[in-house]
């Protein structure tokens, strides 16, 4: 499994870059940009929502064939990441992972000015869009009043490991990031429960065999089971209501819970950044290689185009 996180710029939220190109997405399309970008010399910050780099590579496919990409007769959606990071390792960009872009607006002097959902600002001469059809957004579980502990003891990532230092912490799911989070936060937790339907995991075996080893030590309780309900009050959860297999529900005590049910595919803020779209894709002048935006052009894998269309939305846009 991909778990490959270069470098963040470790500031912090809530600060502003200057730069000269922003790129929003870190896919094989947005890491490719910074390739092109790195041979003339130009420095790059990648903004992605998810935290990791490799997009839907390493999100969805990690391990699966991949056949048409060049030079290549068949590699992985890891191994491609991978090989792209290699690529371009040398010209050191700055990656401002687990962050969505929220707003995109051109300054009094030309330049553009975005700001993500943590507080960060950048102002750069051009932003390259390289968002495919959106952004990954995790999904909802189908829980009774959840949304009343979002963002305070439901969480869906993990961005600051020292949060769930000494609580009880309930994880749900059985695939790669229920299983990383559960070894990576055994340690600081006061206690930990990884909660599946059953016993079985879609994680990566060795993954699997180090959970299983913490279970038998006592160091991880493993239950089988869904979540029908939360207990708890003013966003701070207490307890999450369990069903077993034979529909019996019972409490489990818990101060933070992390549901890991999968991810979807939202075009999200994009639609607002005032780039004119078609079908949720930006339209792109390839005479100029152009956006609705001024002086605009996309990269790779992008848009719609008079001979043919693409599901991406990949596009840059730049200063006059």
């Amino acid at each position: 499994m991909l778990m490959v996180k270069p470098s963040e710029d470790e500031r912090g939220a809530g600060q502003v870059h200057e730069t000269d190109v922003v790129v929003v997405g870190a896919g094989p399309c947005g890491l490719f940009a910074v390739f092109e970008l790195g041979l003339l010399d130009i420095k790059a910050h990648v903004v992605d929502i998810l935290d990791k780099v490799g997009g839907q590579c390493a999100e969805l496919y990690p391990e699966k064939p991949i056949y048409d990409i060049p030079g290549y007769p068949v590699i992985t959606g890891e191994g491609l990441v991978e090989r792209l990071l290699e690529q371009i390792k040398p010209f050191h960009p700055t990656y401002h992972l687990g962050r969505m872009v929220e707003t995109l607006a051109r300054l009094p002097d030309g330049r553009f000015q975005l700001t993500t959902d943590r507080g960060d600002i950048f102002r750069s001469k051009v932003v390259v869009v390289a968002a495919g059809g959106g952004s990954f957004q995790p999904k909802r579980p189908p829980v009774p009043g959840i949304e009343a502990y979002e963002g305070t003891s439901v969480f869906y990532a993990v961005r600051r490991i020292e949060e769930f230092r000494g609580h009880d912490v309930l994880i749900v799911g059985g695939g790669d990031s229920a299983l990383d989070w559960t070894l990576n936060l055994q340690p600081v937790a006061r206690s930990l429960t990884l909660l599946h339907r059953r016993d079985d995991f879609r994680a990566a075996p060795d993954s699997v065999k180090k959970m299983r080893a913490l279970v038998e030590g006592g160091e991880v309780k493993l239950k089988l089971g869904q979540v029908s309900g939360l207990r708890g009050s003013a966003g701070q959860v207490a307890a999450a209501i369990v069903k077993d297999k034979d529909g019996k529900g019972s409490d489990l005590p818990c101060t933070r819970i992390l549901p890991f049910f999968g991810l979807t595919m939202k075009l999200g803020p994009v639609a607002n950044w005032g780039i004119n779209l078609h079908e949720n894709l930006i339209p792109v002048d390839t005479a100029k290689f152009e956006t609705s935006e001024p002086a605009s052009s996309p990269s790779a894998t992008s848009t719609p185009t008079p001979a043919s269309s693409s599901s991406s939305s990949a596009a840059s846009t730049r200063r006059r």
